[in-house]
């Protein structure tokens, strides 16, 4: 299969969005903005002190590797804390949340497969 247009996206070209679980994202590549069907990368803010609200996908898988700060991961019921370099396995199904635990903007990519869609997000409390 030959492809006709490189997708290239540049971050400071995507609009910010929140998504169901409180967090601001850039939508990279998606099915949305790209020929990406199978799955979605984007990148996420959490200011100082903030957190996303605990939730699980049902048939999503997610990958977050961190970029920028300090934060405390939680996943089902183990919190660990996380630091730049550091990559997160989170299988469907398992509640989680990041809490940004240090004094600047956390940044961290966030892949998804299948793609990112707000109605696979379930939030808990």
């Amino acid at each position: 299969m030959e492809i006709e247009n490189m997708d290239v996206i540049n971050q400071e070209d995507t609009e910010p969005f929140t998504t169901a679980d409180g967090s601001t994202i850039r939508e990279l590549l998606a099915h949305r903005n790209s020929s990406i069907r199978q799955q979605s990368l984007a990148e996420a803010r959490l200011a100082p002190g903030a957190a996303t609200t605990p939730h699980h996908h049902a048939v999503t898988e997610e990958i977050y590797y961190i970029l920028v700060g300090e934060a405390e991961m939680s996943l089902g019921d183990e919190t660990r804390d996380v630091r730049p370099g550091d990559a997160i396995a989170i299988p469907p199904g398992q509640r989680h949340t990041i809490k940004n635990t240090g004094a600047e903007e956390l940044v961290f990519l966030c892949t998804c497969a299948p793609g990112y869609e707000h109605t696979d997000t379930f939030l808990e409390n």
